[in-house]
C-alpha cells in the first residue's frame, strides 16, 4: 500500500482544490445575507478563485519545473489552507473575495504539479493507473524528452483528478456544510484535508526538478492575468452598467490590449509560458475552445439555480445541493465507462458529442421550465448535461496532448486546465449578465421600481416574499424568465463548440495495409506507430 501513498496525496490536494470551484454555489445565499453584498459581490466569490487558476497555472508550473515540484506543491497546500481559514474568518465581502484570490494562488500551484508529481513517482503501468502519463510538467519548458509512457497520450488515470466530476460534486458537498454547520465550514474543511496531504507528502512524496527548466515569463504572467481579469469584469459590470457604458467598454478595451501585449511577449520570448506554436494544430485549438466551452456550458449557471432554489423556492442548502445529483451521477458514471469503452475513439465523436449533449441539456431545461415550477423541471436537462460533461472529460487530455509534440505534453495538459478554469470565470460573469437581463425581463409590466432584479439576483426573494406575499406571481416569472434565457445561451455555447470540433478536428485517415500474412509494417507509410497517430486523432 505504500507505493499508492504519492497518489493519495494528489489526489488529496487536486480534488479539494477542484471542488472549490462550485463548493461555494450553494452557500452563497447565506453569504449574502450573513454579508449584506449584492449579485456582483457573489460573482467575484465564484469567479477570482477560478480567475487566479486559470491565469497562474502555467506560470507556476514554469517555477516548479525549475525550483522543485514537491516544494511548489506543499508551499500551495499550506498557502490555500491559509487562506481557507482567512475565508472562514471574513468579517466582510472585500477581504472574503480578497482572500478567495489567494486561495486560488495555492491552487494553482498545487494543480501545475499534480501530473508532475505522478509522473516522477510511478512507472509503466503504475503511471497509467495513477493518471500521471502526461509526464513532465506544465511550466514553459515542458520535459526535455518525454518518459516513454507519455509518447502515446492516455485516458487520466485516478489520480487525474476530473475537473467535470470534481465540479458536479462541490454542490453536494457544499451544500451537506452549509446546512449542517455553516457557510463557513466549507472554507473550514479543507484545513484538515490540507493537513492530511502535507503529512502523506513529506512521507512519500520524492523531490523533482526539470534540469532544462527555463525561467518565468513574468511578463506573460501579468499580460495574460490582466486580459482575463478585465474581460471578467467587465462582463459582470454589464450587468449594471449596460454594454455601451463608458467603463463597460474601457474595460474590454484594456482586455484586448493585455491580450494583444501578451501575444506579442510569447512570441518574442525565449521561455514563453504559453508556445503559441501549439496553436497551428487546428485540433489543439479546437480542444482548447471545447474545454473553455465545457466548463462555461455545464456549469456557469449552477449558481443562479441555487439562488432561484434557495431564495424563491424556499429549499435548504443540502435539497439545493442535491438537485444537480442528476448531473453529477450521469458525469461520474459516463466518465468511467466511456473512459474505458470509448479509449481511442475519435475526437470529433467524444469531444463533439459531449458538447452536443451538454448543449442539447441546457435547451432542454429552458424548454421545461415555466413560471412557477420547481426544480423537477430541469431534472432530465441536468441527467443529459451529466452525459455530455462524463463523455468530453475523459478525452479532452489525450486530444490535447495527441495534438502536440510528446516533448511539449505537459504544456498542452497546463494550457487544457488554463482553459477549464477561464471557461468557468468567463460563463459565470456572461451569464450572469444574461440572467440579470432576463429578470428584468420577467419583471416587466409588474411595476416594480429599478433594482427589483438586482435584489432578487442577489438573493432577496426570500424577504421580498415574507413582507409582500402577492410578490409570488412576478418572482416565479422573473426567475423563469432570467433562467430560461440563461440556459438558451449555454446552449448555444454548446451548440458552437460542436461546430468547432467538427471544423477543426480532422477524421483520422485509414491506414493502409500490409500484405496479408507478412511481418512487414502495417501501419501509415508516415512510419509513425499507429497507435500514437490513433492517439493523436
Amino acid at each position: 500500500m505504500r507505493k499508492w501513498l504519492p497518489l493519495t496525496a494528489v489526489c488529496l490536494g487536486a480534488f479539494m482544490l477542484l471542488v472549490d470551484v462550485t463548493i461555494v454555489t450553494v452557500a452563497l445565499p447565506d453569504m449574502a445575507t450573513d454579508m449584506r453584498t449584492g449579485f456582483s459581490g457573489l460573482q467575484w466569490v465564484m469567479d477570482i478563485y477560478a480567475l487566479a487558476l486559470a491565469a497562474l497555472l502555467l506560470g507556476a508550473g514554469s517555477l516548479a519545473d525549475r525550483i522543485g515540484r514537491r516544494r511548489v506543491y506543499l508551499g500551495g497546500l499550506g498557502l490555500f489552507a491559509a487562506a481557507s481559514l482567512a475565508c472562514g474568518l471574513a468579517s466582510g465581502p472585500a477581504a472574503l473575495i480578497a482572500f478567495r484570490a489567494v486561495q486560488g494562488i495555492g491552487g494553482a500551484a498545487m494543480f501545475a504539479t499534480t501530473m508532475a508529481l505522478l509522473s516522477s513517482a510511478y512507472q509503466g503501468r503504475d503511471r497509467g493507473v495513477a493518471g500521471g502519463g502526461g509526464g513532465g510538467g506544465t511550466g514553459a519548458a515542458g520535459p526535455a524528452r518525454a518518459p516513454p509512457s507519455a509518447r502515446v497520450p492516455q485516458r487520466e488515470g485516478v489520480g487525474g483528478a476530473d475537473p467535470g466530476a470534481a465540479a458536479a460534486a462541490g454542490p453536494i458537498i457544499g451544500g451537506l456544510l452549509t446546512e449542517q454547520f455553516g457557510w463557513r465550514w466549507i472554507f473550514f474543511i479543507n484545513l484538515p484535508v490540507c493537513a492530511l496531504a502535507v503529512y502523506v507528502t513529506l512521507r512519500a512524496v520524492t523531490e523533482s526538478r526539470d534540469p532544462h527548466a527555463k525561467g518565468l515569463d513574468l511578463p506573460g504572467m501579468v499580460t495574460f492575468t490582466t486580459g482575463a481579469a478585465a474581460v471578467t469584469y467587465a462582463l459582470i459590470r454589464v450587468g449594471e452598467n449596460g454594454w455601451t457604458s463608458a467603463t463597460t467598454l474601457g474595460l474590454f478595451a484594456l482586455s484586448a490590449a493585455a491580450f494583444a501585449a501578451f501575444v506579442l511577449v510569447e512570441l518574442r520570448s525565449s521561455r514563453p509560458m504559453l508556445d503559441l506554436s501549439l496553436f497551428r494544430s487546428p485540433t489543439f485549438v479546437a480542444v482548447m475552445a471545447a474545454a473553455l466551452l465545457m466548463s462555461g456550458a455545464a456549469f456557469g449557471y449552477m449558481m443562479f439555480i441555487s439562488l432561484w432554489l434557495q431564495s424563491a423556492e424556499g429549499l435548504g442548502p443540502v435539497a439545493a445541493g442535491m438537485t444537480v445529483l442528476p448531473l453529477s451521477l450521469a458525469a461520474f458514471v459516463v466518465a468511467a465507462v466511456t473512459g474505458k469503452l470509448m479509449h481511442g475513439a475519435p475526437a470529433r465523436l467524444t469531444i463533439g458529442g459531449g458538447l452536443f449533449l451538454i448543449g442539447a441539456g441546457a435547451l432542454l431545461q429552458g424548454w421545461m421550465l415555466d413560471d412557477g415550477d420547481g426544480w423537477t423541471a430541469l431534472a432530465a436537462g441536468l441527467a443529459v448535461t451529466g452525459v455530455g460533461v462524463g463523455m468530453i472529460s475523459p478525452a479532452l487530455a489525450a486530444a490535447a496532448m495527441g495534438a502536440v509534440p510528446p516533448a511539449r505534453a505537459g504544456m498542452a495538459g497546463g494550457a487544457l486546465n488554463t482553459a477549464r478554469q477561464l471557461g468557468m470565470a468567463l460563463g459565470i460573469a456572461v451569464l450572469g449578465a444574461v440572467f440579470q437581463s432576463g429578470l428584468e425581463d420577467g419583471l416587466a409590466g409588474s411595476g416594480q421600481p429599478h433594482g427589483t432584479a438586482e435584489a432578487l439576483a442577489g438573493g432577496g426573494a426570500a424577504r421580498l416574499l415574507h413582507t409582500v406575499p402577492a410578490a409570488r406571481e412576478w418572482v416565479d416569472a422573473a426567475f423563469a424568465s432570467g433562467l430560461r434565457d440563461t440556459f438558451w445561451v449555454s446552449g448555444a455555447m454548446g451548440l458552437a463548440g460542436v461546430v468547432i470540433v467538427l471544423a477543426l478536428v480532422r477524421r483520422p485517415a485509414a491506414a493502409p495495409q500490409g500484405p496479408q500474412g507478412s511481418n512487414g509494417p502495417v501501419g501509415p507509410r508516415s512510419g509513425k506507430d499507429p497507435a500514437a497517430e490513433r492517439a493523436a486523432a
